[in-house]
């Protein structure tokens, strides 16, 4: 009889985090409230008077059923803080695996209990394993950056809340941490692991320098170059519209970045979230193409075609090509049709359908309805309004490639040119006229000194 009860299960509430699939069962009063599971079974209530008074007459606070689970992982699991506090001030051991290797802490971090998380980690709780974590000191990646070197004291957050800034070896980077939900989605950590594959390939001027990143501790990061200047996004919202001159400066800029990666050898990068805030300036100012976490490798076939939908909060639907919209099959043209938005965007001052909810947007470029061009017609001079049109165009073999792009950018760049210097020369050229003018009126063999000396 005692050996049947030791081997009795809690059924109720929410089970292992690493057991998900397992729905809460459903039990009888008499099996939930047997002794050997009661202070699983108060736990999972919240009851805490009836834990102490269970306690104190010896029950055992670290009890465990057939699963490996005790009080205190059931306690986690429904996000019991005060529970959590008590059962750890009577004894409770902190880190206890249950059958799927599931700690307390684990399992409060799949269920977003972060009053418990800060609680546990307090008493000394370990974070699960990062999910890239090796074994073998010599299969650590040469990129790895350990954890304590980087300094967030005075840390702030950057482009979205996406990254913050800290100091790594006396340069302040920016840091990109995965928060506690990747342990429980497969997604994030295959997208961390893409994003850091990507990363390592990159170096171009026009793409933000990836320095290293940490995989074998939690939580897990991507360390990137800082530019200080902040993102286009932001840019465009304190100055507005720019000048052509800047626009096209700026868009030739983005322009090479994007071909460096669609030229990547031996297969293409598709960015496909292309838009302002992931777009940062340098020092210099000059823009970099940021942010590769929903990026692409392009195989043979040349074509991507998601698993499943793409949602707004993978990328802003404003930018958005409308094939990877609709679900549909889409190559290295998602970014260009991108491009004319954000080139448009910043001759006319305003992120497109900014009036439309972010939601309804891809309908219209679905319907191949586009953002409208109010500006004066002479800012989109020299065939600017011309290369925005082709870019997105609803048929993507259509759009030019970037390295097209590049070409006709040039050629506006220095029309561009060559008028400003035209205007800057006009006066000056208009005052040498007048002097000349002046001096034929006033020397000796003019027509107007002679009439005068008559």
């Amino acid at each position: 009889m005692e050996s049947n009860k030791l081997h009795r299960r809690f059924p109720l509430g929410r089970q292992s985090s690493l057991a998900p699939e397992r729905p809460a069962a459903s039990a009888s009063a008499e099996e939930a409230l047997d002794p050997t599971v009661r202070l699983m079974y108060l736990a999972n209530e919240g009851d805490l008077d009836a834990i102490k008074e269970l306690l104190d007459a010896g029950s055992d606070v670290n009890f465990t059923d057939i699963d490996g689970r005790t009080a205190l992982h059931i306690a986690a699991c429904q996000g019991r803080s005060d529970v959590v506090n008590l059962l750890l001030r009577r004894g409770a051991h902190v880190d206890p695996q249950d059958r799927w290797g599931s700690s307390p802490l684990a399992d409060a971090m799949y269920y977003k209990n972060h009053d418990v998380v800060k609680l546990l980690e307090k008493h000394g709780a370990k974070p699960p394993m990062a999910p890239m974590h090796v074994e073998n000191a010599r299969e650590v990646p040469e990129y790895e950056i350990d954890p304590s070197e980087l300094d967030f004291t005075n840390s702030v957050c950057i482009t979205k809340g996406t990254f913050r800034i800290a100091l790594w070896r006396g340069t302040e980077v920016a840091v990109k941490t995965l928060g506690e939900e990747v342990f429980t989605d497969d997604d994030k950590v295959k997208a961390f692991h893409d994003e850091l594959a990507l990363l390592q390939k990159i170096r171009h001027p026009n793409v933000v320098q990836f320095l290293g990143a940490v995989t074998q501790s939690t939580p897990m990061m991507i360390v990137t170059e800082y530019l200080p200047l902040g993102d286009v996004r932001a840019y465009l919202k304190r100055k507005g519209a720019l000048k052509p001159i800047t626009a096209v400066k700026f868009a030739l800029d983005i322009a090479r970045g994007m071909n460096y990666l669609h030229e990547h050898k031996p297969e293409a990068i598709v960015h496909r979230d292309l838009e302002p805030s992931n777009i940062l300036r340098d020092d210099s100012g000059h823009l970099k193409v940021a942010d590769f976490g929903v990026s692409k490798l392009l195989k043979v076939a040349k074509t991507v075609k998601e698993d499943k939908p793409v949602t707004s909060q993978d990328t802003s639907w404003r930018y958005v090509a409308p094939e990877v919209y609709r679900n549909e099959e889409y190559d290295t043209k998602v970014d260009v049709f991108s491009f004319a938005l954000i080139l448009q965007e910043m001759i006319e001052g305003c992120p497109p359908f900014y009036a439309k909810p972010e939601n309804e947007v891809p309908k219209a470029y679905v319907e191949n309805e586009h953002p409208p061009f109010r500006a004066s017609p002479k800012l989109y001079a020299y065939g600017l309004k011309q290369l925005i049109e082709e870019c997105w165009d609803e048929k993507p073999f259509r759009r030019p490639t970037f390295r097209q792009i590049i070409g006709r950018l040039e050629n506006i760049s220095c029309h561009l040119a060559q008028k400003r210097r035209w205007k800057v020369r006009a006066p000056a050229c208009i005052q040498n006229l007048e002097a000349l003018f002046r001096g034929y009126r006033t020397s000796p063999g003019s027509r107007s000194s002679h009439s005068t000396t008559r």
